[in-house]
């Protein structure tokens, strides 16, 4: 079982809207529904604010949150974009009726509430000014404190602002994009820490930066996408090298175009091609591997390439 909270407040009574974070919060819940090839993903609870007839107040926030932590699903999933606030006493998630920040839900008690779920993975992602302080609560002061389980991602820094542009978060804009597949691994899984390293080299070093803290064994797969190259396709890297070091030699016999090609060394080609397109597999001494074959030197697994021949050679994918 997989769920997912996914809020998003423009409307605010007593401080500034904003025009972003009901499209952001849209745009989440899309993603989250389904894998990229249809099939059913999270089971997504929505909920969004965009004037006076749907405000969302503290307590009907914090109820959401518990019913999403309670039970021992697989993941629980938490999305918040909307205003945030920072104080000695810790950040909050502010909410439609807030007047002072300290009004809002407590990022520490959302901390307390995930921490204490039964919930095999517990995710929260925060689209808001001051998110980074999330996970550290204000006892522990710079310490940050997740049990097992508890990966936190943010859109900036404690101290540093969540940014709209063009009627969305850039954050949440980045986010989206790597869920819909930039930041798949080879096999189509898509994971937080490979959320955060797309977001990460998204963002230039004077912009918002990103927050990543977690304390898992190993990462769950929050979507799966298309992967850019068939599972046994993949599957015959530890065929075609005996081991991660090992370069195989080529001649122009496996070119189609040459002289003298060989229907066997053609086919066996055509894979160390896509290999090279996804940087598993890299021409010796050449810039492209038709060069390799037609001036007979070679080609070897790049680093991805031996991560990947271990993965195979190992039973892991």
């Amino acid at each position: 079982m997989r769920k997912a909270l996914v809020v998003g407040i423009d409307y605010y009574e007593n401080i500034n809207r904003l025009y972003g974070c009901v499209n952001d919060a849209y745009a989440v819940k899309n993603v989250l529904e389904r894998h990229f090839d249809g099939s059913p993903n999270f089971g997504v609870n929505a909920l969004v604010c965009s004037d006076v007839s749907s405000r969302i107040e503290r307590r009907q926030l914090k109820d959401l949150v518990l019913e999403l932590f309670k039970d021992d699903a697989d993941i629980a999933l938490f999305y918040f974009s909307g205003h945030g606030y920072i104080e000695s006493t810790g950040g909050y998630l502010i909410t439609s009726e807030c007047t002072d920040g300290d009004d809002g839900f407590s990022m520490d008690e959302l901390l307390v509430i995930a921490n204490s779920s039964k919930a095999k993975n517990k995710v929260v992602v925060l689209d808001c000014c001051h998110s980074g302080i999330a996970g550290n609560p204000a006892v522990t002061q710079e310490k940050s404190f997740l049990n097992e389980g508890v990966t936190i991602l943010t859109a900036s820094a404690k101290d540093q602002y969540s940014i709209e542009s063009g009627g969305a978060g850039v954050f949440t804009t980045l986010f989206v994009d790597a869920l819909n597949g930039s930041a798949a691994n080879l096999v189509g899984d898509i994971t937080p820490g490979s959320v955060y390293a797309h977001i990460d080299q998204s963002l230039g070093p004077w912009e918002q930066r990103p927050i990543f803290k977690t304390n898992v064994k190993r990462f769950i797969s929050l979507r799966e996408v298309n992967p850019p190259i068939a599972l046994k396709e993949l599957r015959q890297i530890t065929r075609l090298f005996i081991d991660p070091t090992n370069i195989l030699h080529l001649d122009p016999s496996y070119e189609p175009t040459s002289d003298n090609p060989d229907i066997n060394n053609i086919e066996t080609f055509a894979l160390l091609q896509k290999y090279n397109r996804i940087n598993l597999v890299k021409p010796i001494d050449e810039e492209h591997m038709y060069y390799a074959a037609m001036n007979s030197t070679g080609c070897k697994l790049t680093v991805l390439g031996s991560h990947y021949w271990n993965l195979v050679h190992k039973d892991l994918i």
